[in-house]
């Protein structure tokens, strides 16, 4: 460890450092734009058609870092002026023009180069251009690529409302007078400034991957493109730092190392990104699965209701689930006061609440399927089965709407109707939650009831238990009784 701090104190890896964070910030920022106006190829096809403009200033300018810094991005602009106007006015596919531009400019570029080196007898390393050299970075080299990230990111910040509506909205910002070609072509401008920079850092063929790779990761983590944009740029400078430590100690070609970690990163936004990442994902889908399974089993407490309670036998007969997996759902299901359970399983006022829910999405959509999809009575249930745990009350309102209140489904069963609850209803804390009577109730009876029970606006009650017919509360210290259907129309607040 004392030989790679000595290491990184030494001059020129400081500027290898600064060079790479540089770009890794910069590649970060045009990388977004590049990335969700699915122009990945066409950064890979720039960063390799700058070689012929390499050939070409070092024939007028010798070694100049900033001859190489105009020659390529010449070359840059000029290839992304073929491949538009290949697009637009030849009969070749949009991915085969970019291919034929880069293809040939990079092998004009080889081929210039190895002509120099064999027959002029310079001494231009073509592996240099080609993976970087990243230790081997001049202070004038650290100056060009600091001017290039500070002008990329002040056109960025100067420019972003352009930048943002040609990137999603391009026919609009036609609408509005805004040129959508001249901003594309800015972009690739700003683009070929970029690859030109991290020329001496990652090299032609590794700068796609630092462009396309931390904003890959960023769009995973976020959905807001300013945030993208920072989040992006953070994990390319992360990247660019990481990389080159690593690089110096495992003794490795900078360049690959940071595209290493780059993608290193990517992969645990891949698996991680709390909405898009693979693992939350699948605990999402198991949440929903156990809920959709909770659900069914109060429906099918539903259906008995009136008549008897079920036993834990039958309703793993009923949804075909392992008795462990029936037992953990009841435990849930009662802790938050939806079943009852004593001689055997049966709904709660507040269940049979949720019950109806259920039902009245259920019936509702078999209705719609109907009424307004043309199926018959024996081509609905399946559909709805599923569809009963997703609807919103939303959906289910202007279902309802449309077809015009009906109380009655396709197979003449009852509709229950919508559930007129205030926004915090007694009926619904968590057991052992403390709440306050609301001064604002639906409805002067609820009021009149509540006076009855001694219950002012204000009054702190604590929920201890919810049964079938009633829920018993904690008020002053004392037990109160209250029915369940008055305790779903009792309005609280914290």
């Amino acid at each position: 460890m004392q030989e790679l701090f000595n290491t990184l104190s030494e001059p020129f890896a400081i500027r290898a450092i600064m060079a790479c964070s540089m770009v890794g910030v910069m590649c970060g920022i045009i990388g977004c734009f590049i990335v969700l106006r699915n122009m990945s190829l066409i950064g890979d096809a720039l960063s390799h058609a700058i070689l012929p403009g390499i050939f070409v200033s070092f024939i007028f300018l010798g070694y100049s870092t900033i001859g190489f810094f105009v020659g390529s991005v010449l070359a840059g602009i000029l290839s992304a002026f073929m491949i538009t106007w290949i697009q637009h006015n030849v009969k070749t596919k949009n991915d085969a023009s970019i291919g034929i531009v880069f293809t040939v400019m990079f092998s004009l570029g080889v081929i210039g180069i190895s002509w120099l080196n064999s027959e002029k007898g310079a001494h231009l390393d073509l592996g240099d251009f080609l993976f970087g050299n990243a230790l081997g970075v001049s202070n004038e080299d650290l100056v060009l690529t600091a001017v290039v990230m500070l002008y990329t990111m002040a056109s960025v910040a100067l420019f972003y409302r352009y930048l943002f509506i040609t990137t999603f909205q391009p026919t609009i910002a036609a609408t509005m007078g805004i040129s959508v070609k001249m901003v594309h072509y800015f972009l690739m401008l700003l683009l070929s400034f970029a690859v030109v920079a991290a020329l001496r850092t990652v090299g032609v063929i590794l700068v796609v991957a630092m462009l396309i790779t931390p904003s890959s990761t960023a769009l995973l983590l976020s959905n807001k493109l300013k945030v993208v944009i920072v989040i992006s740029a953070c994990i390319g400078l992360v990247s660019a730092i990481l990389g080159m430590i690593l690089s110096i100690f495992w003794n490795t070609p900078p360049g690959p190392m940071m595209v290493v970690v780059s993608t290193f990163f990517y992969a645990l936004a891949v698996l991680f990104a709390f909405e898009k990442g693979l693992f939350p994902r699948a605990i999402r889908r198991y949440n929903q699965s156990k809920k959709i399974e909770r659900e069914d089993i109060i429906k099918y407490a539903f259906k008995f209701f009136e008549k008897k309670k079920l036993t834990i036998s039958e309703i793993q007969q009923y949804l075909g689930l392992k008795e462990n997996r029936i037992k953990s759902h009841l435990d849930y299901l009662k802790k938050n006061g939806l079943l009852s359970i004593g001689s055997g399983i049966g709904l709660t006022y507040k269940g049979k609440q949720k019950a109806e829910g259920l039902v009245r999405a259920h019936r509702l959509w078999e209705s719609y399927q109907v009424d307004s999809m043309g199926l018959l009575e024996g081509q609905i249930h399946e559909e709805a089965e599923i569809l009963e745990h997703h609807l919103s009350e939303e959906i289910l309102d202007q279902l309802d709407k449309k077809l015009g209140f009906p109380s009655q489904d396709p197979h003449g069963s009852p509709i229950p109707p919508k559930l007129i609850a205030p926004k915090r209803p007694l009926l619904n804390i968590k057991l052992g939650t403390k709440a306050f009577i609301a001064k604002e109730q639906i409805s002067d009876q609820v009021e009149s009831e509540l006076w009855e029970l001694g219950l002012l606006p204000d009054s702190s009650i604590t929920l201890v238990k919810v049964e079938k017919d009633v829920v018993k509360v904690k008020y002053q210290g004392r037990p109160l009784v209250i029915r369940a259907q008055l305790a779903g129309l009792i309005n609280t607040k914290r």
